[in-house]
């Protein structure tokens, strides 16, 4: 099966992940929204469409929107809003960015700035929720607020460079306790103790997708937020499998029994090659075969029978002792197929492919 036939089967069978406003979901909408950029095909704009009119009333609320939770979580899928205003010019889209943006406002953050992962998970910075958050607030920036808090996007960032990331190994931890009380956090750093790839995955799609929907025109950040991709992009490389052209589950333990290279991290970071090559946030002629041969591997390795195999099913820390962070940990969590974690950045990856090749 092709990549294209298998995507338009799992939209055409595609369940609402849950029953509230979710970042997996937002996963999915996401890969339609680039798939409709690449090839103006109107049935992934009308998928979003369909996904998010029942959903929103004409005041733009979000109907099932967890109020109160402060899950940095819930404004993933909110990226496409964006999107369908332009394309509807419906203004219960453009009064749902306002409404998420309030929200977002209203996160709860730890004393260096950075939005907590949850309000149950006080103090707690993850590098998932960079991507979660940080390219919705930076394209309201750039669209609808005259760039006035740029410096809080890329301080939040910052903080991660500061706090999480280990030089030597050249990857970031995938959580920051900045309070350093939880059970998994080092007492001393306040860090997480593993590299998990699909968090590295988060961030290298947060840092993509930041940059491309900030203005070049503030070229000093706009040239630090490159920096930090390419520095993050060329360690994560380093670890990439030989055989496969893939990255595993935790990154720099492929030796470890029952360690395997699993899907949506390599996906992510394939999509966050192919797209800062097309951008030219790297050296096209050095980095796009290096994007496209990942996604290729994805293919020849992970999409068997008409399935998108070998997807970690969920990951994180805490609360309290469960999930400790440990290697054993990470290869403990189900592994599973057509998860919408996994198949949204395949979409998302397959989409820069096209544009690369346009």
């Amino acid at each position: 099966m092709s990549e294209l036939n298998y995507i338009n089967q799992f939209l055409d069978n595609y369940q609402h992940y849950k029953d509230y406003w979710n970042y997996e979901d937002g996963c999915v909408l996401m890969g339609c929204q680039q798939l409709y950029q690449a090839t103006s095909d109107r049935k992934y704009l009308n998928f979003i469409l369909d996904y998010l009119d029942p959903l929103i009333t004409e005041d733009g609320v979000i109907t099932n929107f967890e109020f109160g939770k402060h899950n940095i979580d819930g404004f993933n899928a909110g990226k496409v809003l964006f999107l369908a205003y332009d394309e509807t010019k419906n203004e219960k889209y453009r009064k749902a960015i306002d409404f998420l943006i309030k929200n977002l406002m209203e996160q709860p953050r730890t004393k260096e700035g950075n939005f907590f992962h949850k309000a149950i998970y006080p103090n707690q910075v993850w590098l998932d929720g960079l991507y979660m958050a940080q390219p919705f607030y930076m394209e309201y920036e750039t669209k609808y607020n005259k760039k006035e808090n740029y410096n809080d996007i890329l301080n939040q960032f910052r903080n991660v460079r500061k706090y999480m990331y280990n030089p030597e190994k050249k990857l970031s931890y995938h959580g920051y306790d900045e309070a350093k009380i939880q059970p998994w956090a080092d007492k001393a750093t306040g860090l997480s103790p593993n590299f998990w790839l699909r968090s590295m995955g988060w961030y290298l799609m947060a840092l993509i997708d930041v940059i491309d929907n900030m203005s070049e025109e503030i070229y000093e950040q706009y040239r630090e937020y490159c920096d930090l991709f390419k520095e993050t992009i060329d360690g994560i490389l380093q670890y990439q499998d030989k055989e496969t052209g893939l990255f595993y589950q935790v990154i720099d333990h492929a030796e470890t029994e029952g360690n395997y290279t699993e899907t949506s991290g390599s996906a992510m970071v394939a999509y966050a090659v192919m797209k800062a090559a097309r951008l030219e946030v790297i050296s096209r002629e050095k980095y796009e075969d290096l994007g496209v041969g990942i996604f290729d591997g994805i293919v020849k390795e992970k999409l068997k029978d008409g399935r998108l195999t070998d997807i970690c099913w969920v990951a994180g820390l805490g609360p309290g002792e469960q999930r400790d962070g440990s290697v054993e940990y990470y290869l403990s969590e189900k592994i599973v197929s057509d998860d919408s974690k996994g198949v949204g950045p395949f979409m998302m990856a397959y989409a820069q492919k096209l544009m690369l090749k346009n």
